[in-house]
């Protein structure tokens, strides 16, 4: 019994079938591409409104983003008070329970301790000439970190939207944080 099996062809498919070809392969690597965002992301929840914690989510967000970070800063309860206008102005520096201060804690319970611990800090920072807080709020801003306050904090506290720097989200949830964080490379909480 003999099986008549016919050879291989080998032929070779044309230039306009190539070109096709090429032109989807083109295509389907464009999409991948544009579905594939490699930009690193950074979440940061920001809870603390002392003048000493209101910078490092600050200096950390402006870092990052120079780095090409997407940045995604998450205000909620005493660190809603970084991103409302007056009230940055005018934070804080608790004396008491920081194990850093240069007073001891029974004397930095004394009546107005935190104001002067407040002072000698606001001294610190303007003679090194360290930006404000304001300065990094509005530098981060440019550099296209999104600050995000706590809807529920602003009903807690009685602010309004009108009350924060230009440029802050207002209106998000926690269930909003926590989706960026989930997509986030880096998740922080100061």
């Amino acid at each position: 019994m003999s099986t008549e099996t016919s050879p291989p062809t080998d032929e070779e498919p044309t230039r306009s079938a190539l070109e096709a070809r090429v032109a989807e392969l083109e295509r389907r690597l464009a999409d991948v591409e544009s579905e594939d965002d490699d930009t690193p992301k950074m979440s940061i929840i920001a809870t603390k409104g002392t003048l000493d914690m209101a910078y490092p989510p600050l200096i950390l967000a402006s870092t990052a983003a120079a780095f090409g970070y997407e940045v995604t800063v998450f205000h909620t309860f005493w660190g809603l008070d970084v991103l409302h206008e007056e009230r940055s102005k005018d934070l804080k520096l608790s004396s008491v329970g920081n194990p850093n201060m240069p007073v001891p804690n029974a004397i930095g319970a004394l009546p107005g301790m935190d104001r002067v611990t407040t002072r000698m800090m606001e001294k610190r920072i303007a003679d090194n000439d360290t930006a404000t807080i304001e300065e990094l709020v509005e530098t981060s801003l440019d550099m296209g970190v999104e600050f995000q306050a706590c809807q529920m904090t602003i009903d807690l506290m009685g602010y309004d939207e009108s009350d924060f720097y230009d440029g802050v989200t207002v209106g998000v949830g926690a269930a909003t944080a926590i989706q960026d964080m989930a997509e986030s490379d880096i998740q922080l909480l100061i």
